[in-house]
């Protein structure tokens, strides 16, 4: 079973590539992030992967993103609580959420052996 194209969208926007563009069957641009060393790499790939390797993409890399990349947004309806009773929220929750979100992002581009061109992926540090 291939990839459905929103999977493929998501696969993209993770690992921090720009829009694919015009659909299928259309003249493609003639300008150059489609032609991206890594661009291709990542298009070659998603369209031969092993039936295990897109089991693992779906099932670990995409349903785990989409729950961290929606857990941010809605991080922000606690930002104007402090402290509650016993209860103290996290100054950071947001900063830290979006930090396990591109953490999972680099895990889906190794997995996948791509480079990211987004500069949002670059410098991470890991506090364990």
């Amino acid at each position: 079973m291939a990839l459905t194209e929103q999977q493929k969208v998501d696969v993209r926007r993770y690992c921090g590539f720009p829009v694919y563009g015009l659909g299928s069957g259309s003249t493609p641009p003639s300008f150059g992030y489609r032609y991206n060393e890594w661009y291709l790499i990542l298009e070659y790939r998603l369209n031969n992967l092993d039936p295990v390797e897109e089991t693992t993409l779906q099932n670990v890399y995409l349903a785990n993103l989409s729950q961290l990349e929606s857990a941010i947004p809605t991080a922000s309806s606690n930002l104007d609580t402090d402290r509650a009773a016993v209860w103290y929220h996290n100054k950071n929750e947001v900063r830290d959420r979006y930090q396990l979100f591109k953490l999972w992002c680099l895990r889906l581009i190794e997995f996948l052996g791509l480079q990211s061109p987004s500069p949002l992926m670059k410098g991470i540090t890991m506090v364990v």
